[in-house]
């Protein structure tokens, strides 16, 4: 983008969303950590100062990354589970493709995310971190069903989300490489979901009273 271009963005109210697309493309190209808010303003064609009427730092930079990411994320998931249509195990096994399926097209946005603890708890970020977990949590419940109860549920949520985030970094640093049969993330995630699913199902459900 050239100067002339960054100025205009900045004109017309569009600095902000301008610094995000910049942010995004630095973190392709550089890593989480390859970049100041100086090298976004640069890459806009704005002066380092401008980035601060919008960001009080790179910090605040990230956890809007983070909110936008999460937002985008819980849609994606929402779409996917589709009121658990046509049973909720063939739903939630759609989620899976879906999480992994948002990883690798937003990887800037993915790792943001998920980039410190710091920023994923950031009141910043509002509910949308929140709305992505009870998505999943609430396609646990409807897999196996009322009578287990919500810690049960919840429980397959944290081990879902974990496995599925384990399969997604490792797949964007090239370790499950895509095609092969004996580490295709999706084919991975898919697999050991069921997996869980099978053993949450298969739990004594809590005494009742």
């Amino acid at each position: 983008m050239s100067h002339r271009e960054g100025r205009r963005a900045y004109h017309h109210g569009r600095l902000k969303d301008a610094l995000i697309e910049a942010a995004l493309s630095l973190i392709a190209e550089r890593g989480l950590s390859g970049f100041t808010l100086s090298d976004a303003a640069k890459r806009v064609g704005v002066t380092a100062a401008a980035p601060y009427r919008h960001f009080t730092d790179r910090q605040a930079l990230m956890e809007e990354l983070a909110r936008r990411g999460f937002d985008l994320f819980s849609r994606r998931l929402e779409m996917a589970w589709d009121a658990g249509a046509p049973d909720p195990l063939t739903a939630l096994r759609r989620m899976g493709f879906a999480y992994l399926a948002f990883a690798r097209e937003e990887p800037g946005l993915y790792g943001a995310m998920f980039e410190n603890a710091s920023t994923t708890g950031s009141p910043a970020l509002g509910e949308s971190p929140a709305r992505a977990f009870a998505a999943l949590e609430a396609a646990a419940a409807a897999v196996i069903g009322e009578k287990m109860g919500s810690l049960a549920a919840k429980s397959l949520a944290f081990e879902i989300w974990a496995m599925t985030h384990g399969a997604a970094m490792l797949a964007l640093s090239g370790h499950l490489p895509a095609g092969d049969p004996a580490g295709d993330p999706n084919i991975l995630v898919d697999e050991t979901a069921i997996a869980l699913v099978e053993r949450a199902r298969n739990r004594r459900p809590p005494p009742k009273g």
